[in-house]
């Protein structure tokens, strides 16, 4: 299995590579040459197995020779170890037809951690295997963050630095952030938005004297391996409801197109997807381009669900890759016009495409406080705010007899907050973290400047 580049001029890579190396040296982001199908008896000889043994069956086609299937194994045993509930990502049924994806059982209560402690554990063989070691920088509108921290903490080999933008995160997010004491985390507050941060990631990218210099890796959802590892649970709930013997949708909260695009890999292995639906909240921008045909920023507006606050969305570039034939010359050429004019406009047939296989949908402020409220009412189920934006969007576009599967990605006790302005209920937290708020924190306020990161990076970095 080989690594090609969405925009064509950067070298073909092994899944191993791909993973240590996160971004493109052209800039774009690597998928790989070809996409395995796996046949119905496959996908039906899933049901009833393991969460673990699923993932394994989804992920070893991906991998090649980067690992041995017992190093995958037991990665995979060692990273689902830590979450709160047996079956991983349980389903809920919300009302006839609709079901609801839990995957906030990991550490930090985030379907981040699904990929991040399968990461963590395959980074630590492979450096451990090479005697490398790394510095890891990534951007978070939230939770990809402590996510990160959680998995790679206290880990021999690797240094992480994650920049979240400076007031315009929850306070138990901040915390989850800022709170571990092990001396290989840094969790950098930068004066912006996440855009701003993820900017300034890619500057990092592409400036390779430092990237070089310092042992650049990413994990942020420009990472091939994260979106591959959100592969698995769309095989585990769709064959739960009768795939694939039975069509399933799916609608996901979304942000920056990883997670969703997650699901478009599944569908082209063979599991049959009817529908996957995009649910933004009033950062619409995947909305508004796959309706007008034209994807352009216009500002990123502070929201009560902040993970979806993104209006450069760095998975899409995958799709556009996808929905272009491959075509890493128009990919490049649409980046640029991104960069240097704010948007570009998307091909009458590139459109259509990607029409084919996604919906949308948008959920405005109040919309999501409403559905916030009403869920707690209908089925007694307490939403966080990202989830309510896509069960509200997820109701919109059930078609009987498809049953759709809604992803809650995130506990409601991360945004307390939010969730009892609208119920009256203030979520607490497991008692795991119930300490969350007597913890000291430990972070650092920095500009959104790249030579300032660069130089804060290289001092503080173990050598």
């Amino acid at each position: 299995m080989r690594y090609i580049s969405t925009r064509g001029q950067a070298p073909v890579l092994t899944f191993g590579e791909a993973m240590l190396t996160g971004l493109a040296r052209d800039g774009g982001l690597y998928v790989p040459q070809s996409i395995p199908r796996l046949s119905r008896d496959e996908i039906a000889a899933m049901a009833g197995q393991s969460y673990e043994e699923v993932a394994f069956r989804v992920m070893r086609p991906f991998t090649g020779d980067t690992f041995s299937d017992d190093e995958l194994r037991g990665a995979l045993a060692r990273a689902y170890a830590g979450f709160g509930h047996a079956a991983r990502a349980p389903l809920v049924q919300l009302a006839p037809g609709h079901h609801l994806l839990e995957l906030f059982h990991g550490p930090t209560l985030a379907f981040k951690d699904f990929a991040m402690q399968v990461i963590g554990q395959l980074f630590q063989i492979v450096l451990a295997r090479e005697g490398k070691r790394i510095t890891i920088v990534g951007a978070t509108s939230g939770d990809t963050g402590s996510a990160a921290i959680e998995a790679f903490r206290g880990l021999e080999n690797v240094d992480v630095f994650i920049l979240f933008p400076q007031g315009r995160v929850s306070d138990v997010q901040r915390r989850q952030m800022t709170t571990p004491t092990e001396a290989n985390v840094h969790a950098l507050a930068l004066a912006g938005d996440f855009d701003d941060c993820q900017a300034r990631v890619k500057d990092m990218f592409n400036d390779f004297a430092f990237r070089d210099g310092v042992g650049l890796a990413g994990v942020n959802s420009i990472n091939w391996a994260r979106v591959l590892v959100q592969v698995v649970y769309y095989f585990t709930a769709a064959v739960s409801l009768g795939a694939p013997d039975r069509k399933i949708s799916f609608t996901v909260p979304t942000g920056n197109f990883g997670d969703i695009f997650a699901g478009y890999i599944a569908r082209e292995m063979g599991l049959p997807i009817d529908r996957l639906v995009i649910a933004t909240n009033q950062n619409d921008i995947l909305h508004r381009c796959l309706t007008s045909g034209r994807y352009e920023t216009n500002g990123v507006k502070p929201s009560i669900s902040p993970s979806m606050d993104i209006q450069v969305s760095s998975n899409f570039e995958r799709a556009l890759f996808m929905a272009y034939g491959q075509d890493g010359g128009a990919v490049a050429q649409l980046m640029d016009e991104l960069g240097t004019q704010g948007g570009f406009a998307v091909s009458q047939g590139a459109l259509q495409t990607l029409r084919e296989i996604y919906d949308t949908g948008r959920c405005s402020e109040p919309e999501t406080r409403a559905m916030i409220a009403a869920e707690v009412l209908a089925s007694g189920e307490l939403l966080c705010p990202h989830s309510a934006v896509a069960v509200k969007v997820a109701r919109d576009h059930i078609t009987a007899p498809v049953p759709m599967v809604t992803l809650a990605t995130a506990h409601p006790a991360k945004f307390p907050d939010a969730v009892e302005a609208a119920t009256g209920l203030r979520p607490a937290l497991p008692a795991r973290m119930a300490d969350l708020f007597d913890r000291p924190e430990r972070v650092t306020a920095v500009p959104n400047d790249l030579t300032a990161l660069e130089a804060l990076i290289r001092e503080r970095r173990h050598n």
